[in-house]
């Protein structure tokens, strides 16, 4: 892992934007597809309106924002601190003809004010990367959760999906302010006779 997880990013997104503008590929979406899917799947079964608004936190290459302006979304705004990702996302979307989604440049852990008021927030792995970094870590994390009451409406949803944290570490991670209505199936592993997930997926509600 290098020193500098953010550089890194940078780097990635970097070569993703190349490879799009050479052929047309939007590259890895970190998550899979499966994770997509199911976040769709719990938003059509809680009857969310197409038109409540979407935060996607870390966007990246803005995949699944995509995805949902296709099943039929419309308020869909997808963040970055990465200008090469918001890039890449943008160019993905202007390819796909969809005019509902927004994207912007923006430091989660040092929001601009005018991001507020979301019914729905979902982040795939950011959390993650903010745990890793080196530098206060706890800091971050702490930091990570005020601005997500910020910017998440009183009721308001949070799917989260982690791939380094467990249902439990992230029920005390996320304690202040929010309460847990459910947690989403992932792909079970079994590794030694012992049966684990590799992917926590899990929904608050903002109390």
């Amino acid at each position: 892992f290098s020193p500098n997880p953010d550089s890194s990013w940078d780097a990635a997104y970097e070569r993703e934007l190349q490879t799009f503008e050479d052929i047309g590929d939007a590259g890895e979406i970190w998550f899979g597809e499966e994770s997509m899917v199911r976040i769709i799947r719990w938003l059509e079964k809680q009857k969310v309106l197409l038109d409540s608004s979407v935060l996607d936190i870390g966007t990246g290459n803005g995949v699944l924002l995509v995805e949902l302006a296709k099943s039929g979304y419309t308020n869909l705004t997808g963040i970055d601190y990465s200008p090469s990702a918001i890039q890449l996302a943008e160019k993905v979307r202007e390819k796909e003809g969809l005019s509902n989604i927004k994207f912007k440049v923006e430091d989660f852990l040092d929001l601009s004010a005018e991001l507020s008021g979301f019914e729905i927030c979902i982040d795939k792995g950011t959390f993650d990367a903010v745990s890793l970094n080196p530098d206060d870590a706890v800091g971050r994390r702490k930091q990570y959760v005020r601005s997500l009451c910020s910017v998440l409406k009183p009721e308001g949803f949070f799917l989260i999906t982690s791939c380094n944290w467990t249902k439990e570490e992230l029920l005390n991670e996320f304690r202040e302010g929010f309460e847990i209505l459910e947690e989403l199936p992932t792909p079970k592993f079994c590794f030694g006779g012992r049966i684990g997930n590799s992917v926590t997926a899990l929904v608050f509600q903002r109390k």
